[in-house]
């Protein structure tokens, strides 16, 4: 049984940093990819990033150069490091992971229950 427990969300002010972070259980990331997706309300969720067994990471434009997705496979857990943060930024965000890829969220084979991000 796959379980994503994401931890880390909250507030912070525009400008500020959040780093959330997804542990992994019933999981081994030795194939395909780990995400970062992100609802807003009335909105698509959209992928924000993702980091492939074999190295590659990739961004929406809206994170590059303010967002870094990481992992630690010791810990079977991967971060999302936020910031510059904007309250655009604002939404549920949801860690996902899939033995594939990691592109459209309905392709994404498992996902986590989410962590708010709220920047005012």
């Amino acid at each position: 049984h796959v379980q994503l427990v994401e931890s880390g969300g909250g507030s912070a002010q525009a400008g500020g940093s959040l780093r959330l972070s997804c542990a992994a259980s019933g999981y081994t990331y030795r194939r395909g990819c780990m995400a970062w997706f992100r609802q807003a309300p009335g909105k698509e969720r959209e992928r924000v990033a993702a980091i492939y067994v074999r190295g590659p990471t990739y961004y929406d434009d809206s994170a590059k150069g303010r967002f870094t997705i990481s992992r630690d496979n010791a810990k079977n857990t991967v971060y999302l490091h936020m910031n510059s943060l904007k309250p655009e930024d604002t939404a549920m965000y949801y860690c996902a992971a899939d033995l594939d890829r990691c592109v459209d969220y309905d392709e994404i084979d498992y996902w986590g229950q989410g962590t708010q991000v709220t920047v005012s």
